[in-house]
């Protein structure tokens, strides 16, 4: 699939920083929503921010998408809120949950 790229700011958001992409990545990509923690959900991308590679998720809020801008990324990029970036996306294989330390339980 093909990797997007595109300019975004860095923004503050309620639970965490975020930069906010230019398109839906379900009609993009043709990907799923997958479960990344209890009750949210997302599409699993990786990417780069400023050339500086990262793996997150893609959250819909009030018809927009959000790529989610985790501290550890933020603090290793040197990013702030109000930054303008440089960003590269692509859908990232859908891992098994107990491989992304989550399990089921009947």
């Amino acid at each position: 699939m093909k990797r997007e790229r595109f300019r975004g700011t860095v923004l503050e958001g309620h639970r965490g920083a975020a930069i906010e992409i230019p398109f839906d990545p379900a009609k993009r990509w043709e990907v799923p929503l997958s479960r990344f923690r209890q009750g949210r959900r997302g599409h699993e991308v990786q990417g780069s921010v400023n050339g500086l590679r990262f793996e997150s998720f893609v959250v819909a809020r009030a018809r927009r998408f959000f790529v989610l801008v985790a501290d550890e990324l933020r603090a290793a990029a040197g990013l702030s809120i109000g930054d303008t970036v440089e960003v590269a996306l692509e859908p990232r294989a859908m891992n098994p949950p107990a491989r992304r330390g989550t399990s089921r339980r009947s």
